[in-house]
């Protein structure tokens, strides 16, 4: 990809995700509204720049938390090859040096995250590093510093985060109830509406960049190959080994959605198919 093709698709990307959020913000308003009238408009109008201002400086911190991780270093005895391995693949791809985790999890998967490329992060589950060879690692990896170079992660922990509040919102309204003024059932209904919205709308935003960060990924490693061999094996294990994180509203981070055969709709999953994303990467000409 040429400069200006690069320069092109970044900003296309940027424009979509701007009106995508700008949806996903408004649907935050329709629940303050429906909740509470007026004042929900302000208050939960309030409640998503607080919410946003949040998700932007501590991302990272709130991710790497929730998933348990423990910062590799590259003095390590045993896991100083995955930083190392990281080091050279950002080379590649003209990135600053990402911070490196390691999660304590049996499922196999990966995230990257961070507000922009200088306070990035990248982290590894245990179970993916005892699934995979050196060449999958490497594909998975070069697929979470595509993320960072096209700047996604900032975006997805957002969206994500706006979707979990959202989420949670529909579920205390079944406590609260609705409007006071009688209109308790539509209330209600646009709770729901949203909701639902939300994970519509996240998952948009996160099959439209998975297919990118492939392709990147690919670049950056030297071959497509790695990646495809490696979602192959990430799908069919995802599919046996739940992975345990407390916030499924996050499940758009990882590079394969976790439970992913369990959804009830492929509507609402957060990546698209796996056999699509191979196939697309098996078509590739480097």
């Amino acid at each position: 990809m040429s400069g200006n093709d690069r320069t092109m698709f970044n900003f296309a990307n940027h424009a979509k995700t701007a009106l995508l959020m700008g949806l996903l913000i408004g649907l935050f308003l329709v629940v303050g509204w429906s909740a509470m009238g007026s004042t929900g408009l302000i208050l939960f109008g309030a409640i998503g720049i607080i919410t946003n201002f949040g998700a932007y400086f501590f991302s990272d911190t709130i991710a790497i938390k929730a998933m348990q991780g423990r910062e590799i270093h590259p003095n390590h005895p045993e896991l100083g090859y995955l930083h190392r391995m990281v080091d050279e693949l950002r080379q590649r791809a003209d990135l600053p040096m990402p911070r490196v985790y390691l999660c304590p999890h049996d499922a196999p998967n990966a995230f990257a995250t961070g507000r922009n490329p200088r306070h990035a992060a990248v982290a590894v589950t245990q179970g993916l590093l005892r699934t995979m060879n050196r060449d999958e690692i490497e594909g998975v990896l070069a697929h979470e510093l595509a993320h960072i170079r096209h700047r996604d992660t900032l975006i997805s922990c957002i969206a994500a985060t706006i979707a979990g509040v959202l989420a949670m919102a529909a579920q205390m309204f079944f406590f609260i109830g609705g409007r006071r003024d009688g209109n308790a059932l539509m209330g209600l209904l646009m709770i729901i509406i949203a909701a639902f919205g939300a994970m519509v709308i996240k998952g948009m935003i996160s099959r439209s960049r998975e297919f990118a960060a492939d392709a990147e990924g690919a670049r950056i490693a030297g071959s497509p190959h790695g990646l495809a061999s490696a979602l192959g094996k990430l799908d069919a294990l995802s599919k046996r080994i739940p992975l345990v994180q407390p916030n499924p509203a996050q499940n758009n981070l990882f590079i394969i959605e976790p439970l992913c055969g369990r959804t009830l709709m492929n509507l609402f999953a957060t990546h698209p198919p796996t056999e699509a994303r191979i196939r697309e990467l098996k078509q590739l000409e480097l």
